[in-house]
Protein backbone atom coordinates (compact mmCIF):
# COMPACT_ATOMS: atom_id res chain seq x y z
CA UNK A 1 0.00 0.00 0.00
CA UNK A 2 1.50 3.13 -1.05
CA UNK A 3 0.11 5.61 1.69
CA UNK A 4 0.83 9.12 -0.27
CA UNK A 5 -1.72 7.67 -2.67
CA UNK A 6 -4.53 8.56 -0.31
CA UNK A 7 -5.67 11.85 0.42
CA UNK A 8 -8.39 14.16 2.24
CA UNK A 9 -10.79 13.59 5.57
CA UNK A 10 -14.24 11.94 4.72
CA UNK A 11 -16.89 12.17 6.93
CA UNK A 12 -20.16 9.50 6.72
CA UNK A 13 -23.10 12.38 7.11
CA UNK A 14 -25.70 10.62 8.66
CA UNK A 15 -29.50 10.72 7.84
CA UNK A 16 -32.41 9.65 8.82
CA UNK A 17 -35.90 10.25 7.04
CA UNK A 18 -34.06 13.39 5.36
CA UNK A 19 -33.01 14.54 8.49
CA UNK A 20 -29.20 15.23 8.72
CA UNK A 21 -28.04 13.47 12.64
CA UNK A 22 -26.48 16.09 14.60
CA UNK A 23 -23.11 14.18 15.12
CA UNK A 24 -22.28 14.82 11.30
CA UNK A 25 -22.15 17.75 11.96
CA UNK A 26 -20.23 18.10 15.24
CA UNK A 27 -17.41 16.00 12.61
CA UNK A 28 -17.46 18.02 9.93
CA UNK A 29 -16.38 20.46 12.50
CA UNK A 30 -14.06 18.70 13.90
CA UNK A 31 -12.96 17.51 10.61
CA UNK A 32 -12.75 21.27 9.13
CA UNK A 33 -9.78 21.19 11.66
CA UNK A 34 -8.25 18.10 10.89
CA UNK A 35 -8.37 18.92 6.94
CA UNK A 36 -6.88 22.61 7.86
CA UNK A 37 -4.17 21.08 9.81
CA UNK A 38 -2.88 18.75 7.09
CA UNK A 39 -3.70 20.72 4.21
CA UNK A 40 -6.19 18.66 2.52
CA UNK A 41 -9.75 18.59 1.55
CA UNK A 42 -12.41 18.38 3.69
CA UNK A 43 -15.58 15.98 2.26
CA UNK A 44 -19.19 14.93 3.23
CA UNK A 45 -20.48 11.81 2.22
CA UNK A 46 -23.98 11.33 1.59
CA UNK A 47 -26.21 8.48 0.90
CA UNK A 48 -29.70 8.26 0.34
CA UNK A 49 -33.02 9.62 -1.49
CA UNK A 50 -34.04 12.94 -2.16
CA UNK A 51 -30.51 14.95 -0.83
CA UNK A 52 -30.39 18.28 -2.09
CA UNK A 53 -31.72 19.84 0.94
CA UNK A 54 -28.94 18.12 3.07
CA UNK A 55 -26.55 18.58 0.15
CA UNK A 56 -26.99 22.57 1.02
CA UNK A 57 -26.34 22.13 4.95
CA UNK A 58 -23.22 20.04 4.96
CA UNK A 59 -21.83 22.90 2.67
CA UNK A 60 -23.00 25.72 5.27
CA UNK A 61 -21.55 23.44 7.59
CA UNK A 62 -17.60 23.17 6.31
CA UNK A 63 -17.44 20.27 3.49
CA UNK A 64 -15.37 21.16 1.01
CA UNK A 65 -16.81 18.72 -1.04
CA UNK A 66 -20.30 16.89 -0.54
CA UNK A 67 -20.00 13.33 -3.08
CA UNK A 68 -23.89 12.55 -3.04
CA UNK A 69 -24.87 9.21 -3.89
CA UNK A 70 -28.55 8.81 -4.48
CA UNK A 71 -30.41 5.40 -4.77
CA UNK A 72 -33.34 3.78 -4.91
CA UNK A 73 -31.77 0.85 -2.81
CA UNK A 74 -30.36 3.17 -0.47
CA UNK A 75 -33.64 5.08 1.00
CA UNK A 76 -33.82 2.74 4.31
CA UNK A 77 -30.61 1.90 5.58
CA UNK A 78 -29.38 -1.61 5.34
CA UNK A 79 -25.20 -2.89 6.19
CA UNK A 80 -25.01 -4.41 2.67
CA UNK A 81 -26.28 -1.77 0.52
CA UNK A 82 -24.68 1.02 2.11
CA UNK A 83 -21.30 -0.79 2.96
CA UNK A 84 -20.76 -1.50 -0.89
CA UNK A 85 -21.49 1.98 -1.93
CA UNK A 86 -18.84 3.61 0.48
CA UNK A 87 -16.23 0.90 -0.01
CA UNK A 88 -16.58 1.57 -3.38
CA UNK A 89 -16.35 5.07 -3.03
CA UNK A 90 -12.84 4.34 -1.02
CA UNK A 91 -11.20 1.98 -3.06
CA UNK A 92 -11.81 4.68 -6.10
CA UNK A 93 -11.15 7.98 -4.52
CA UNK A 94 -8.51 6.96 -1.93
CA UNK A 95 -9.00 9.00 1.24
CA UNK A 96 -6.52 9.42 3.90
CA UNK A 97 -9.02 9.50 6.64
CA UNK A 98 -12.74 8.98 7.56
CA UNK A 99 -14.66 9.81 9.96
CA UNK A 100 -17.93 8.12 11.12
CA UNK A 101 -20.43 9.06 13.99
CA UNK A 102 -20.84 5.83 16.58
CA UNK A 103 -24.74 6.10 16.61
CA UNK A 104 -26.56 2.38 15.99
CA UNK A 105 -26.00 3.01 12.01
CA UNK A 106 -22.47 3.87 12.64
CA UNK A 107 -21.45 1.29 14.93
CA UNK A 108 -22.37 -1.15 12.62
CA UNK A 109 -21.30 0.57 9.27
CA UNK A 110 -17.93 1.72 10.52
CA UNK A 111 -16.28 -2.21 11.14
CA UNK A 112 -18.33 -3.25 8.15
CA UNK A 113 -16.24 -0.80 5.87
CA UNK A 114 -12.68 -0.92 7.76
CA UNK A 115 -13.31 -4.62 7.35
CA UNK A 116 -13.62 -4.88 3.93
CA UNK A 117 -10.58 -2.57 2.52
CA UNK A 118 -8.72 -3.74 5.03
CA UNK A 119 -7.72 -1.11 7.53
CA UNK A 120 -7.42 -0.86 11.65
CA UNK A 121 -10.64 0.87 13.01
CA UNK A 122 -11.11 3.14 16.53
CA UNK A 123 -14.41 2.77 17.98
CA UNK A 124 -15.68 5.19 20.38
CA UNK A 125 -13.37 7.95 19.80
CA UNK A 126 -13.50 10.87 22.86
CA UNK A 127 -10.86 13.02 20.90
CA UNK A 128 -9.08 13.40 17.50
CA UNK A 129 -5.31 15.27 16.69
CA UNK A 130 -2.61 14.52 14.11
CA UNK A 131 0.82 13.85 14.54
CA UNK A 132 3.53 16.81 13.28
CA UNK A 133 6.02 14.67 11.98
CA UNK A 134 3.74 11.86 10.11
CA UNK A 135 -0.02 13.48 9.45
CA UNK A 136 -0.74 10.23 11.67
CA UNK A 137 -4.28 10.39 12.80
CA UNK A 138 -4.27 10.22 16.86
CA UNK A 139 -7.71 8.50 17.63
CA UNK A 140 -8.28 8.38 21.67
CA UNK A 141 -10.60 6.50 23.34
CA UNK A 142 -11.62 5.12 26.99
CA UNK A 143 -10.18 1.63 27.50
CA UNK A 144 -10.11 -1.11 30.43
CA UNK A 145 -13.63 0.20 31.49
CA UNK A 146 -13.40 4.18 31.08
CA UNK A 147 -10.04 3.89 33.49
CA UNK A 148 -7.59 4.99 31.37
CA UNK A 149 -7.57 6.64 27.62
CA UNK A 150 -5.78 5.17 25.30
CA UNK A 151 -4.47 6.76 22.25
CA UNK A 152 -3.94 4.75 19.06
CA UNK A 153 -2.55 5.36 15.39
CA UNK A 154 -2.69 3.36 12.15
CA UNK A 155 0.57 4.08 11.03
CA UNK A 156 0.40 1.12 8.35
CA UNK A 157 -3.10 1.12 6.89
CA UNK A 158 -5.43 3.89 4.62
CA UNK A 159 -7.72 5.19 5.48
CA UNK A 160 -7.59 5.62 9.02
CA UNK A 161 -10.85 5.09 10.49
CA UNK A 162 -12.21 5.93 13.26
CA UNK A 163 -16.30 6.28 14.87
CA UNK A 164 -16.60 9.22 17.22
CA UNK A 165 -18.93 9.65 20.10
CA UNK A 166 -21.72 11.99 19.45
CA UNK A 167 -21.57 15.69 21.63
CA UNK A 168 -17.93 15.31 22.13
CA UNK A 169 -17.72 18.21 19.68
CA UNK A 170 -19.24 21.65 18.45
CA UNK A 171 -20.63 22.04 15.35
CA UNK A 172 -18.95 25.35 13.22
CA UNK A 173 -21.14 27.94 12.60
CA UNK A 174 -23.46 27.75 9.59
CA UNK A 175 -22.59 29.63 6.52
CA UNK A 176 -25.39 29.47 4.14
CA UNK A 177 -22.65 31.54 1.48
CA UNK A 178 -19.90 29.29 2.01
CA UNK A 179 -18.85 27.92 -1.67
CA UNK A 180 -18.19 23.91 -1.85
CA UNK A 181 -18.15 21.21 -4.59
CA UNK A 182 -21.08 18.84 -4.86
CA UNK A 183 -20.14 15.58 -7.04
CA UNK A 184 -22.85 13.06 -7.44
CA UNK A 185 -21.58 9.72 -7.63
CA UNK A 186 -22.91 6.69 -9.88
CA UNK A 187 -24.12 4.52 -7.88
CA UNK A 188 -24.00 0.33 -8.98
CA UNK A 189 -25.68 -1.76 -6.88
CA UNK A 190 -28.78 -4.13 -7.51
CA UNK A 191 -30.84 -5.74 -5.30
CA UNK A 192 -28.70 -9.23 -5.06
CA UNK A 193 -25.83 -6.92 -3.51
CA UNK A 194 -28.44 -6.90 -0.28
CA UNK A 195 -28.99 -9.51 1.58
CA UNK A 196 -31.66 -8.79 3.65
CA UNK A 197 -34.71 -6.56 2.35
CA UNK A 198 -36.38 -4.08 4.01
CA UNK A 199 -40.44 -5.24 4.41
CA UNK A 200 -41.66 -2.50 6.89
CA UNK A 201 -40.31 0.59 8.80
CA UNK A 202 -42.55 0.55 11.98
CA UNK A 203 -41.78 3.65 14.71
CA UNK A 204 -42.22 3.06 18.45
CA UNK A 205 -42.82 5.91 20.20
CA UNK A 206 -40.43 6.24 23.16
CA UNK A 207 -40.16 9.00 25.87
CA UNK A 208 -36.55 9.19 26.15
CA UNK A 209 -35.03 12.36 27.09
CA UNK A 210 -31.84 13.36 24.98
CA UNK A 211 -29.32 14.62 27.54
CA UNK A 212 -26.55 15.66 24.75
CA UNK A 213 -28.67 18.11 23.56
CA UNK A 214 -30.17 19.99 27.08
CA UNK A 215 -29.27 23.10 28.32
CA UNK A 216 -29.53 22.36 31.70
CA UNK A 217 -29.13 19.02 33.18
CA UNK A 218 -29.38 17.69 36.88
CA UNK A 219 -27.34 14.71 37.38
CA UNK A 220 -27.11 12.32 40.35
CA UNK A 221 -24.83 10.02 41.93
CA UNK A 222 -23.96 7.48 44.89
CA UNK A 223 -24.59 10.35 47.12
CA UNK A 224 -28.46 10.58 46.14
CA UNK A 225 -28.91 7.37 48.01
CA UNK A 226 -31.80 5.80 46.27
CA UNK A 227 -33.91 5.70 43.37
CA UNK A 228 -36.55 7.65 44.85
CA UNK A 229 -34.59 10.77 45.69
CA UNK A 230 -34.06 11.11 42.23
CA UNK A 231 -37.29 12.72 42.00
CA UNK A 232 -36.25 15.59 43.90
CA UNK A 233 -33.70 16.14 40.61
CA UNK A 234 -36.24 15.71 38.25
CA UNK A 235 -38.28 18.06 39.95
CA UNK A 236 -35.25 20.47 40.32
CA UNK A 237 -34.96 19.73 36.31
CA UNK A 238 -38.65 20.59 35.40
CA UNK A 239 -38.39 23.68 36.87
CA UNK A 240 -35.35 24.14 35.04
CA UNK A 241 -36.74 23.03 31.53
CA UNK A 242 -33.64 20.43 31.78
CA UNK A 243 -33.87 17.02 31.87
CA UNK A 244 -32.08 14.49 34.86
CA UNK A 245 -28.50 12.96 34.09
CA UNK A 246 -26.60 10.38 36.21
CA UNK A 247 -23.15 8.48 37.04
CA UNK A 248 -22.12 5.39 36.33
CA UNK A 249 -22.80 4.48 39.89
CA UNK A 250 -26.36 5.09 39.53
CA UNK A 251 -26.89 3.68 36.75
CA UNK A 252 -25.06 0.45 38.10
CA UNK A 253 -27.47 0.86 41.21
CA UNK A 254 -30.69 0.79 38.90
CA UNK A 255 -31.74 3.69 40.42
CA UNK A 256 -31.89 5.42 37.13
CA UNK A 257 -31.97 4.52 33.34
CA UNK A 258 -27.98 3.40 31.56
CA UNK A 259 -29.40 6.40 28.63
CA UNK A 260 -28.93 9.15 31.19
CA UNK A 261 -25.28 8.17 32.29
CA UNK A 262 -22.84 10.59 31.58
CA UNK A 263 -19.20 10.51 31.39
CA UNK A 264 -16.64 8.43 29.32
CA UNK A 265 -19.01 5.06 29.57
CA UNK A 266 -22.20 7.16 29.48
CA UNK A 267 -22.46 10.29 27.01
CA UNK A 268 -20.59 13.27 26.70
CA UNK A 269 -22.63 16.78 27.18
CA UNK A 270 -22.43 20.11 26.89
CA UNK A 271 -25.12 22.24 28.79
CA UNK A 272 -25.56 25.57 29.90
CA UNK A 273 -25.70 24.99 33.52
CA UNK A 274 -24.66 21.21 34.72
CA UNK A 275 -25.79 20.96 38.65
CA UNK A 276 -23.85 17.53 40.36
CA UNK A 277 -25.63 15.64 42.80
CA UNK A 278 -23.97 13.38 45.36
CA UNK A 279 -21.06 12.77 42.17
CA UNK A 280 -17.57 12.75 43.46
CA UNK A 281 -16.53 13.67 40.45
CA UNK A 282 -14.39 10.50 39.39
CA UNK A 283 -12.33 11.02 36.27
CA UNK A 284 -14.42 9.41 34.23
CA UNK A 285 -17.27 11.43 34.79
CA UNK A 286 -15.77 14.70 34.60
CA UNK A 287 -14.90 13.64 31.17
CA UNK A 288 -18.55 13.74 29.97
CA UNK A 289 -19.09 16.79 31.52
CA UNK A 290 -16.38 19.21 32.32
CA UNK A 291 -17.31 21.31 29.08
CA UNK A 292 -20.35 22.62 30.50
CA UNK A 293 -20.77 26.51 30.37
CA UNK A 294 -21.49 27.02 34.74
CA UNK A 295 -20.84 23.63 37.15
CA UNK A 296 -22.82 23.47 40.49
CA UNK A 297 -21.69 20.93 42.58
CA UNK A 298 -23.80 19.71 45.87
CA UNK A 299 -22.31 17.32 48.26
CA UNK A 300 -22.23 16.57 51.89
CA UNK A 301 -18.07 16.32 51.23
CA UNK A 302 -16.30 19.61 50.51
CA UNK A 303 -13.31 17.98 49.40
CA UNK A 304 -14.46 15.74 46.52
CA UNK A 305 -13.12 16.39 43.49
CA UNK A 306 -16.50 17.60 41.96
CA UNK A 307 -16.69 20.20 44.85
CA UNK A 308 -13.49 21.67 43.17
CA UNK A 309 -13.80 20.96 39.44
CA UNK A 310 -17.22 23.28 40.08
CA UNK A 311 -17.99 27.36 39.63
CA UNK A 312 -20.03 27.22 42.77
CA UNK A 313 -19.85 24.30 45.45
CA UNK A 314 -22.33 23.50 48.00
CA UNK A 315 -21.47 21.58 50.83
CA UNK A 316 -24.51 19.92 52.46
CA UNK A 317 -26.98 17.47 52.53
CA UNK A 318 -28.78 17.71 48.89
CA UNK A 319 -32.34 16.30 50.14
CA UNK A 320 -32.30 19.93 52.24
CA UNK A 321 -30.35 21.60 49.34
CA UNK A 322 -32.35 20.78 46.34
CA UNK A 323 -35.76 21.69 47.36
CA UNK A 324 -34.23 24.98 48.60
CA UNK A 325 -33.21 25.63 45.37
CA UNK A 326 -36.43 24.67 43.81
CA UNK A 327 -38.73 27.14 45.80
CA UNK A 328 -36.10 30.14 45.10
CA UNK A 329 -36.40 29.04 41.47
CA UNK A 330 -39.92 29.20 41.18
CA UNK A 331 -40.01 32.26 43.29
CA UNK A 332 -37.92 34.28 40.78
CA UNK A 333 -39.78 32.78 37.96
CA UNK A 334 -43.00 34.36 39.56
CA UNK A 335 -41.35 37.55 39.72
Amino acid sequence: MNLTDYKGVWVFAEQRDGELQKVSLELLGKGREIADKIGTELCAVLLGRDLDDMVKELGAYGADRVIVCEHELLHHYTTDAYTKVICDLVEEKKPEIMFVGASYIGRDLGPRIACRVETGLTADCTALDVEDETNNLLMTRPAFGGNLMATIICADHRPQCATIRPGVFSKQERDENREFITEKYNVELSEDDIRTKVEEVVKVAKEVADITEADFIVSGGRGVGNAENFKLLEELAGVLGGVVGASRAAVDNEWIDKSLQVGQTGKTVRPQIYIACGISGAIQHLAGMQDADFIIAVNKDADAPMMKAADVALVGDLKKIVPELIEQIKARKEQ
